[in-house]
């Protein structure tokens, strides 16, 4: 903040320029909800939009199907699995225990025990036998499970190729659509960019400058943050493009403005010491002296040694003698600080 300021400006501006970043915040806060439902403006866009209706409700039937079919065999292979293991596992208790009976037989060599050992055999083919009967039931039922598996991967193919088309229309439609929204941002940023620029050439010094450069940082922070994230990548060349134009025209402009500012202080230190100062602000010249440069040309000078009157550099009077008093005194103060002699400066304020 300039020091030439009274303190109650001094606090006017700072509360202006929270006015303007206040003003700003609000602007984008709705700008972002803007842009954020400018996804909205159309349809939303679903994959199923891009298959054939009575084709894609054949085969999600025949999905839905294959997967039940699937899930019973699963259900029942595992039903049979069990009731073969308890088969398998009362064949093998009954065959060790008619193999230990057999051996004693064979041991005590008793004529009496021949009916036992053929009712012992039947029992235990009838035991083999169920234990086939289960084996049998487990392969029908991994058979079932085959069939069930292989639909569901004949009808998962069918669905693949019905998909992948529409995958490929969907993401054309999604990327089109991507490219028709930003060009809804586009038209809803350049303008403000638009009018932000006149503002800046015409109102930023304004009355009204706190609205001016609140609309400013909006449209550009709009700009930047809700317009720039969402260009098109294709391949990341859309953003160095544009990357590169915004570089060249801000390089541009800078290199304009400092051509035209070494030019206006060229004329101006050409000019009589007079005619200089009724080009400068006096707050503006007492910031540039209370920061020890010069404010004619801005180059340092060291004001704190005491002789140094004029510029070594453009020449401009920086001290000059009171009228009233004869006293040292900065040249470009409207009044003299030893005696409050009017010092008829010519400064603009």
């Amino acid at each position: 903040m300039s020091k030439g300021l009274r303190l109650t400006e001094k606090w006017l501006q700072r509360a202006l320029w929270l006015v303007a970043f206040a003003f700003a915040a609000f602007l984008i806060g709705l700008g972002g909800k803007i842009v954020d439902n400018l996804w909205d403006v159309e349809a939303e866009l679903t994959l199923n939009q891009f298959m054939d209706p009575a084709e894609a409700e054949n085969v999600r039937a025949q999905l839905k199907e294959a997967e039940e079919r699937r899930d019973t065999a699963r259900l029942n292979l595992e039903q049979a699995n069990q009731q073969h293991n308890v088969a398998q596992s009362n064949t093998n208790a009954a065959r060790a225990s008619f193999d230990n009976w057999r051996a004693t037989r064979q041991a005590t060599a008793r004529p009496d025990q021949d009916q036992e050992l053929i009712q012992r055999t039947a029992a235990l083919d009838v035991l083999v036998a169920s234990e086939r009967q289960a084996l049998a039931a487990v392969e029908k039922q991994r058979q079932a499970m085959l069939d069930a598996s292989q639909q569901a991967e004949r009808a998962e193919a069918r669905w693949d190729a019905l998909e992948r088309p529409a995958a490929a229309r969907y993401g054309e439609a999604i990327r089109n659509k991507e490219l028709r929204v930003f060009g809804y941002r586009l038209a809803l940023t350049l303008p403000l960019l638009l009018i932000a620029g006149w503002l800046f050439k015409h109102k930023r010094k304004s009355v009204y400058w706190p609205f001016a450069w609140g609309f400013i940082f909006f449209a550009l922070f709009a700009f930047f943050f809700e317009l720039v994230p969402y260009l098109p990548s294709y391949g990341g060349y859309v953003r160095y493009i544009v990357g590169i134009i915004l570089t060249v025209v801000a390089g541009r402009y800078a290199i304009d403005a400092l051509q035209r500012y070494l030019a206006r202080q060229k004329e101006s230190e050409a000019l009589p010491d007079a005619q200089r100062r009724q080009t400068m602000r006096y707050d503006t010249a007492l910031a540039r002296l209370g920061k020890g440069v010069c404010p004619g040309c801005e180059r340092p000078v060291d004001l704190k040694d005491g002789a140094t009157d004029f510029c070594p550099h453009c020449g401009i009077g920086l001290f000059n003698r009171c009228g009233g008093c004869s006293a040292r005194k900065n040249a470009f103060g409207r009044f003299c600080f030893a005696c409050g002699t009017p010092a008829n400066t010519s400064l603009a304020d």
